[in-house]
């Protein structure tokens, strides 16, 4: 343990004097061969002199110094553990100790220790002869004590677990004799106890056994066979007993190694001498071929100084008569420069952040060459133009450090190129690609392709009908570059934007919530943003503009004459209109836009269809020829509009047009017109029917008045029993009350009057004796009802002419509400038709 102690402070000053910078120091443990994976070899924290927290901040690594790494560091308890299982055999062969090399490498700052694991050996194997049986030839003179050398069985074991003893089966003639020797290996003899005789056997069958010394004791045989030969009494003798020779590596095959040579004093057949290889290993049979008639050793296979550097060869020389001597040839193997440098990776930081700050570590690798000496000695180098330079650390290793700033979006990894360089004569090179990934930054916005996008979506549109897409690109990657869509807050016509489109997140599809309409919204605009996923979003906005395309699917609609009544107005011509008078001219609008709202008129039908035109464009209704007495008095027009969409709607209007032969009082004139005796039984039956609907619409009016003052009356008088009894009065009766104060009808009791269109016909003015009589239907609920614009109240206490007012200002609103205009408002409202010539009618909300 002292010896230790004392071996490993003078390997730790040696380091420390030849490195000059970082402290070395030397390791040395060991662990059987065969343990399974996992087993822990040591405990490296003690040595080190440090703990777990800092041998993990300082990143410890081990590395190996083979090309297959054994072990493995655990950076947090310290522990060395068994990554695969070893085989001494076949990691060391017969080398003795068995050591595996390693580096125990920490940064911050940088010291590299060597540790050195000792492999130690199992009994697992046995020992084996390399042949099943021996021959030997012994001439039947042979002396007494005469010695015969067995062949050594050879165990892949070491120490005790290798041969420790042979054993020969009994037998009257041979007897064993084992030596040891001073490097602790044992080699058995045959020894001539008895005398052979020939006559009494010829051939004699041993076996003979090799015991190793482990602690289950492993046993191989052979079988040894005796040949007794006639006289034989010179043996082969070698001119010398060693041979010395230099090899260069990689030399050619068939070069010639040495040339061994025996003689034999003997004549005829036992003076024929054979060479052959003795007891050798495995690498100098496949490197190297022995002549057997000329001794001549030459190369045979690869010869390799990194793999090995001197071969120990036995050479045995026979003669005819068995006898059999023996030589060892000693090659050494002279090194050339034919191994590159090799450099192994260590560590690597791949992705690197694209922030990262100047001389960060990227990786850490070390440089190494098989050969020796000069041949040995690498310098190493790299790329110019990168943003990395190359800095050397010590015992060979080198640091891989950033010097300018990195960008992700401008290059998005690196493939450098590591060059190592040895001296040797002639220079070897070798290179490896290290791959550097750059990980993303979110530090690129989302953006948008176009500054502004514009959408068009013709009108009437279904739900959920795609208008387009809006697309923003990110430079970053992964989540900085993952982009979500959204609306911004906004208003279209007063109500959130959110109403009207509808965005994808995901994709940035636009899609129409709602079916729109032209006439009512020509276009609008949105905000898309665009928000990337990083931990610290970036956003970006675009404006969308939404167009409206116009459809054709608005009729034209006829503003004169008015067309609101079962019978059309009457427009009156004078007799002596000549041709190209104006009658009348019929006004239309379209509320589509364009070419849909492009308007053309025609005469579908007439009385007489050669005397009226209608203008294509402008609608005027004229006289095409003078107008003579045999024309009928009274003619009927049908214009038809049509509008220039597709496909085209149309609408037509109807006009009734009296020849007449004056102006001076119209009314009268009118009135006298003569009529045929059919139009004044249709014209007697109309006045009738409007007659009586006029008196029933009035009775039931009246008769909803008295009940209406009846039940008011009533239930103010239980009012007033309920207030004398101290009841407490409600917060809404003064308001009541007061209502009832100005004159008004109460809540439940409100009407609106609302007229329709054909309130301004000439009809109207013949019959404004004849005032409507309103039909009145029971409440449906109770509150104040307010009238629609340009409505009035009306009270059930109004007198007729008052009605008639109200009427007459309620007219200008007709149209307005027959293009969808205003209408009538409230719960209970009255709607009055003062159309003449139609069956006035009442309607209740």
């Amino acid at each position: 343990m002292q010896n230790s102690q004392v071996s490993r402070q003078v390997w730790a000053f040696l380091l420390y004097f030849c490195l000059g910078v970082v402290v070395c120091e030397s390791f040395r443990y060991s662990v059987p061969e065969e343990n399974k994976s996992g087993s822990l070899v040591a405990n490296v924290l003690k040595d080190l002199k440090v703990d777990g927290k800092e041998l993990s901040a300082r990143r410890a690594r081990l590395v190996s110094e083979s090309h297959k790494q054994y072990f493995q560091l655990d950076p947090h308890s310290g522990n060395v553990l068994l990554q695969h299982r070893i085989d001494r055999e076949a990691l060391c062969g017969q080398k003795d100790p068995c050591v595996l090399l390693s580096e125990i490498v920490l940064e911050n700052p940088l010291q590299v220790h060597r540790m050195e694991v000792e492999i130690e050996d199992v009994n697992d194997n046995s020992p084996q002869f390399s042949k099943k049986e021996f021959l030997f030839e012994i001439p039947e003179q042979t002396p007494l004590n005469t010695r015969f050398p067995l062949e050594i069985a050879k165990d892949a074991d070491r120490g005790e677990n290798a041969v420790q003893n042979y054993t020969l089966s009994p037998n009257d003639h041979f007897g064993l004799d084992v030596q040891s020797h001073s490097d602790g290996s044992k080699n058995a003899e045959l020894v001539l106890q008895k005398q052979l005789d020939r006559e009494e056997e010829t051939r004699l069958s041993l076996i003979l056994s090799a015991v190793d010394g482990g602690t289950l004791r492993r046993t191989g045989t052979a079988k040894v066979i005796i040949d007794v030969l006639d006289t034989n009494d010179n043996t082969p003798q070698f001119s010398q007993s060693l041979y010395k020779v230099k090899l260069m590596e990689n030399s050619q095959p068939s070069t010639l190694v040495a040339k061994v040579e025996a003689t034999d004093r003997d004549f005829g057949s036992y003076g024929d001498i054979t060479y052959s290889f003795g007891q050798v290993p495995e690498n100098v049979l496949t490197s190297f071929i022995l002549n057997k008639h000329t001794g001549e050793l030459t190369v045979a296979g690869t010869i390799d100084y990194e793999a090995d550097r001197n071969y120990a060869i036995n050479i045995k020389a026979t003669d005819g008569g068995g006898l059999s001597a023996y030589c060892k040839v000693i090659v050494e193997v002279e090194d050339r420069n034919d191994n590159a440098p090799e450099v192994t990776l260590t560590s690597l930081t791949s992705p690197l952040p694209e922030d990262s700050s100047p001389d960060t570590v990227v990786a850490l690798f070390r440089v190494t060459d098989r050969d020796s000496g000069d041949n040995g000695r690498t310098a190493c180098t790299t790329e110019a133009n990168l943003p990395f330079v190359l800095k050397a650390a010590v015992n060979n290793y080198y640091q891989l450090v950033t010097q300018q700033p990195l960008d992700r979006e401008r290059v998005s990894e690196y493939n450098i190129t590591i060059t190592a360089t040895d001296r040797g004569s002639p220079r070897l090179t070798s290179a490896r690609i290290i791959n550097v990934q750059i990980s993303d930054v979110n530090d690129n916005a989302p953006e948008f392709e176009k500054s502004t996008y514009e959408m068009q979506l013709s009108e009437n549109n279904i739900p959920g009908l795609l208008l387009g897409l809006v697309q923003a690109k990110d430079l970053d990657t992964e989540q900085n570059a993952k982009v979500t869509y959204s609306l911004l807050p906004g208003k279209v016509s007063e109500q959130p934007v959110s109403s009207y489109v509808s965005i994808n997140s995901e994709t940035g599809n636009l899609y129409a919530i709602r079916s729109l309409d032209y006439e009512q919204i020509k276009d609008f605009q949105v905000t898309v943003r665009a928000v990337d996923s990083g931990s610290s979003p970036l956003s970006s906005e675009v404006m969308v503009r939404v167009v409206v395309m116009d459809e054709n699917d608005n009729a034209p609609f006829i503003l004169y004459p008015l067309q609101n009544g079962t019978s059309p107005s009457n427009d009156l011509v004078p007799r002596g209109a000549e041709a190209g008078y104006l009658v009348t001219k019929v006004v239309a609008v379209d509320r589509d836009s364009g070419q849909n709202s492009w308007l053309s008129y025609e005469l579908l039908k007439a009385t007489e269809p050669g005397l009226f035109s209608v203008g294509v464009q402008n609608g005027e209704v004229k006289t095409m020829r003078p107008i003579n007495k045999r024309d009928s008095l009274k003619q009927k027009l049908i214009i038809g509009v049509r509008d220039n969409g597709h496909p085209s709607q149309s609408t037509s209007a109807t006009l009734s047009i009296l020849l007449v032969d004056g102006f001076s009082d119209p009314y009268m004139k009118i009135v006298d017109i003569p009529k045929d005796k059919v139009e004044q039984e249709e014209d007697r039956t109309l006045t009738m029917y409007l007659v009586i609907c006029l008196a029933v619409i009035s009775f039931i009016f009246l008769v909803s008045v008295l009940v209406f003052i009846a039940i008011k009356i009533q239930k103010r008088r239980k009012f007033i029993e309920s207030s004398a009894l101290n009841f407490p009065v409600g917060p809404n009766f003064s308001e009541n009350c007061g209502e009832a104060d100005a004159g008004s009808l109460s809540r439940a009791y409100n009407y609106e009057v609302c007229f329709t269109g054909g309130s301004l016909n000439s009809e109207f003015r013949f019959l404004r004796p004849l005032f409507p009589v309103f039909s009145v239907e029971p409440a449906q609920s109770q509150g104040v009802q307010r009238i629609s614009p340009g409505s009035q109240e009306v009270s059930s206490h109004t007198a007729e002419g008052q009605l008639m007012s109200q009427a007459r200002g309620a007219v200008s609103e007709d149209s307005a509400a027959r293009s969808g205009g205003p209408g009538c408002a409230g719960n209970q409202a009255i709607t009055a038709n003062a159309n003449i010539g139609q069956n006035d009618w009442l309607s209740y909300q």
